[in-house]
C-alpha cells in the first residue's frame, strides 16, 4: 500500500498541482521559494491529531478574487448558494494504491468504495470549505466605502481574517476512481489511522547552546523507550524497559520512606498562623518520579570520552550531529509504527534539507543509503515484516541530485499568475522530458552524476565549451555587467555554469526546455571543409564549407555553412528561453575567428600583435601554438586589462535580460497588532510561500 498521487489546489503557491510520490523515495528540488516547504507545512497539518483547519494567510494569494466576488454577490443581494459558489476551497486529493489480493487492508477497507475488480487505487478527497453559513458569517456587518477599491479590499480582508475559522470547515469524501459522482463521507480521523506521518524539519535547533545545552538526540530516547515496551517481537527489550520502571518505583518508594519523611520535619504547624477556626490539615510532603519525564527531562546523550570522562552532545560537529540526529528520528518514526497497536497502512516521513551541514560526499551517501537504513530496520528489528515507509526530501544540494534517478525527482517552478502573484508548478521527471529520447535521458543522467547537477536549482544557466571560456566566463560577466551601467546585472543573478562541449551541448536541449531554464550556450563556429580524400579538417571560418559543431548542427537541423551561420539573425539564435551563441566578426564584415581563442585575440588586436596578412588566418594560428589552460589563467589572473569577445557579450547581455530574478533581501515580516478586551495581542504573518 502507498501513496501514488497527490492533487494539490489553493494552498498557498500551490495553487492546482499534482505530484507522484515513489515507492520508497521521492526527492523535490527547486529553486528557493517555488513550494517545496509548502507541501511539507500542509502534510504536516493533515497527518496530525489535531483538527484540521487552515488561516485566510493559507488559501494562495489568487483566491483573493473569489473572496472579493462572493462579498460583491452578497452585497448585490444574490442567493445564498451564488455566494458560496464563488468561495474557494483548500482540498488535497489522494490516491491510494493497494494489492487486491491483501487479506487484510485495515482502514482502507472504509475508503474502497468502486465496485471494478480492475481497480487497485482507493481516492481520498479532504476539502476545507465554506459551511452552509458562511456568506453571513463572512460578510455580515462588513460596511465599505464604495470609493477606493484598494481601501475597500483592506477592509475586507482585514474582517476575514478572523471570521474565516467560524466559516469553514474541513470534510473528508472517499470517492470512486472511475465515477467522481460516486462519494461517501469520512471521519476526519480515518485520515491519520491509515496514513502516518513523520517529520524531520529543516530547522533543527542542533547549534543553538548560546544559553543551555540543547541535547536534541536526548529527546529521542523517551520514544525509543515507550515503543520497547510494547514491542511485541523483541521480549528482551521489553523486559528490559519494564526492569526500568521497576528500578524508578523503587527509588520512588526509598524516597518516600527516608526523603520526604525528613522533609515533611520541616514544614509548621498551621498553629503557628493562629487563624481561628482553621484546623490543622496535616501537610505531609511526597515526592514523585514519573519515568517518562525522567527519561525526557533528565536524561542526556552524551559521546565517549577518555578517564571516564563524556561529552556533551555540542561537542560534536554540526555535520555529525545532524546525521545522528536524522538516524536516531528514523529510528523512532520505525518504533514508534511498531509500538501502534493497528498500524497505518502507509508512513509518510519528510526530510527537509537533510545537507545542513552535511560535506558533500557525506550527502551524496545519506540519499543513497535511505533505503539500506528501511531494509535494515526491516530485517534487524521486525523479522523482515515490511515498513510501508514512504520518504520525502526536500532539498536545495545538487549533490543530493546528482546521485538520485531522474525518475524520482520533482522538479518545482515557480511561474507568474497574473500581474503581480506566483504559483507553483510541478515537472514530474518520470513522465519525461517532453520528446527527449531513452539515450539522450541515460546520457544526461550520467553526465549529470559525475557533475554539479546545479541545473534544478539555479534561475539562469550558461552551457559552455572547454577550460578556457569557465576559467574566464567570470571575469566576462563582470566585464560585460560593467559596461551595461543601468541595465539588469547577471552578476546579482542565480546562474549556474556547466561545461559541456561542443559535442553535447545540444543533448541538453529537452532537459532545458522541461526545466524552463533562460539559458547561454556558448559554443565555437568550428569551420571545416572536405580534403582531396573527402575528409573534413578544420580550416578558418572564411575557407570553411561546414561546422563540425553537433550543437550548431541540431539547432539548425541540417549541415550549415559557415557564411550561412555569419548571416543568422539574434532571433534566429534564439529557440524559447535558449541562445546559442558562436564566434562572429567583432565589427560587421570583418574577420571571424574558429574558436574562442582566435575569438579572444581578435578582439585584443593591441594585445596580440600579428603582423601583416589575414587577420582571422593569423589569428588562428597564433591560437593553435597556445596551451588553453595556461592561456586562460594567464588572462584571468596577470593581464586582466582586455576585452570581451562579441558574440559572447552579445549573448550575456541576452541572458541578463527576461526572466529576471535579482538576489533580494528575504521578504519582510508583516506585524499587526490587534487590540483585544483582555489586551493587547501581536499577530505575527510571515510572507514566504504563499503565492
Amino acid at each position: 500500500m502507498r501513496i501514488k498521487h497527490v492533487e494539490i489546489e489553493n494552498f498557498r503557491l500551490l495553487r492546482k498541482v499534482a505530484i507522484g510520490l515513489e515507492e520508497r523515495t521521492t526527492l523535490i528540488v527547486g529553486r528557493n521559494n517555488s513550494g517545496k516547504t509548502s507541501i511539507a507545512e500542509l502534510f504536516r497539518r493533515l497527518l496530525s491529531e489535531r483538527t484540521l483547519t487552515f488561516r485566510l494567510e493559507d488559501f494562495s494569494l489568487g483566491c483573493h478574487e473569489g473572496f472579493w466576488a462572493a462579498f460583491d454577490a452578497f452585497r448585490a443581494g444574490a442567493d445564498v448558494p451564488d455566494v458560496l459558489g464563488h468561495l474557494p476551497s483548500i482540498t488535497i486529493t489522494l490516491d491510494i494504491s493497494y494489492d487486491v489480493d491483501a487479506p487484510d487492508l485495515g482502514p482502507l477497507s472504509d475508503c474502497i468504495i468502486d465496485l471494478n475488480p480492475d481497480c487497485a487505487e482507493a481516492r481520498l478527497v479532504l476539502t476545507f470549505g465554506p459551511r452552509t453559513t458562511a456568506a453571513e458569517t463572512l460578510f455580515a456587518g462588513i460596511v465599505t466605502a464604495g470609493e477606493d477599491v484598494a481601501a475597500d479590499r483592506s477592509t475586507l480582508f482585514r474582517a476575514l481574517g478572523s471570521r474565516l475559522p467560524a466559516a469553514y470547515a474541513s470534510s473528508l469524501e472517499a470517492v470512486d476512481p472511475n465515477d467522481p459522482t460516486n462519494r461517501k463521507a469520512l471521519e476526519p480521523k480515518t485520515l491519520t489511522a491509515l496514513v502516518h506521518g513523520g517529520f524531520i524539519n529543516a530547522q533543527r535547533g542542533l547549534d543553538d547552546d548560546t544559553h543551555r545545552e540543547r541535547d536534541v538526540l536526548g529527546k529521542v530516547v523517551e520514544v525509543l523507550f515507550q515503543s520497547a515496551l510494547t514491542d511485541p517481537l523483541d521480549p528482551e527489550k521489553r523486559t528490559t524497559a519494564e526492569q526500568l520502571k521497576v528500578a524508578v518505583e523503587q527509588i520512588q518508594g526509598d524516597l518516600h520512606a527516608g526523603f520526604n519523611a525528613k522533609l515533611t520535619s520541616l514544614l509548621p504547624t498551621f498553629d503557628l498562623f493562629g487563624y481561628p477556626g482553621l484546623a490543622d490539615p496535616g501537610l505531609v510532603t511526597e515526592t514523585s518520579f514519573d519515568v517518562d519525564k525522567l527519561l525526557n527531562d533528565h536524561t542526556k546523550v552524551r559521546y565517549l570520552g577518555v578517564n571516564g570522562v563524556t561529552l556533551p552532545e555540542t561537542y560534536n560537529g554540526l555535520g555529525v550531529r545532524n546525521l545522528v540526529y536524522m538516524l536516531l528520528q528514523l529510528l523512532r518514526f520505525f518504533r514508534e509504527y511498531q509500538a501502534t497497536p493497528s498500524a497505518a497502512g502507509v508512513h509518510l516521513v519528510f526530510i527537509e534539507e537533510p545537507e545542513a551541514h552535511l560535506h558533500p560526499q557525506m550527502q551524496e551517501v545519506f540519499i543513497r543509503q535511505l533505503d539500506q537504513i528501511t531494509s535494515a530496520f526491516v530485517a534487524q528489528l521486525n523479522e523482515n515484516r515490511p515498513w510501508p515507509v514512504q520518504f520525502v526530501v526536500t532539498t536545495h544540494s545538487p549533490h543530493m541530485a546528482n546521485e538520485a534517478r531522474f525518475e524520482s525527482m520533482r522538479y518545482f517552478l515557480s511561474v507568474p499568475d497574473g500581474e503581480s502573484l506566483r504559483r507553483s508548478v510541478i515537472k514530474d521527471l518520470r513522465l519525461g522530458m517532453g520528446d527527449a529520447p531513452v539515450p539522450d535521458r541515460e546520457f544526461l543522467h550520467q553526465y549529470l552524476t559525475l557533475t554539479r547537477c546545479d541545473l534544478f536549482f539555479a534561475d539562469k544557466a550558461v552551457l559552455i565549451e572547454g577550460t578556457s571560456e569557465r576559467l574566464l566566463l567570470p571575469a566576462m560577466i563582470r566585464k560585460t555587467d560593467a559596461a551595461a551601467a543601468g541595465e539588469p546585472q547577471l552578476a546579482s543573478q542565480y546562474l549556474t555554469v556547466m561545461e559541456v562541449g561542443g559535442a553535447y551541448a545540444h543533448r541538453f536541449f529537452d532537459l532545458l526546455t522541461f526545466l524552463e531554464l533562460r539559458t547561454l550556450i556558448i559554443t565555437d563556429i568550428d569551420a571545416v571543409k572536405s580534403n582531396q580524400n573527402g575528409k573534413r579538417v578544420a580550416v578558418p571560418v572564411a575557407e570553411g564549407e561546414f561546422t563540425s559543431n553537433g550543437c550548431i548542427k541540431a539547432w539548425f537541423e541540417n549541415d550549415v555553412s559557415p557564411a550561412a551561420l555569419l548571416a543568422k539573425t539574434a532571433v534566429q539564435k534564439m529557440v524559447g528561453l535558449r541562445r546559442l551563441a558562436y564566434q562572429i566578426p567583432e565589427a560587421d564584415g570583418g574577420p571571424c575567428a574558429r574558436s574562442f581563442e582566435d575569438a579572444f585575440i581578435l578582439a585584443n588586436p593591441d594585445r596580440f600583435p600579428l603582423g601583416d596578412g589575414d587577420a582571422a588566418e593569423l589569428a588562428y594560428e597564433h591560437a593553435a601554438e597556445q596551451k588553453k589552460s595556461t592561456f586562460a589563467l594567464e588572462h584571468a589572473i596577470e593581464q586582466t586589462d582586455w576585452n570581451v569577445p562579441r558574440y559572447i557579450s552579445e549573448g550575456l547581455r541576452w541572458l541578463a535580460h527576461g526572466n529576471l530574478v535579482a538576489l533580494e533581501p528575504p521578504p519582510a515580516v508583516a506585524i499587526e497588532i490587534v487590540a483585544e478586551v483582555a489586551g493587547v495581542a501581536v499577530n505575527v504573518v510571515e510572507a514566504g510561500e504563499n503565492g
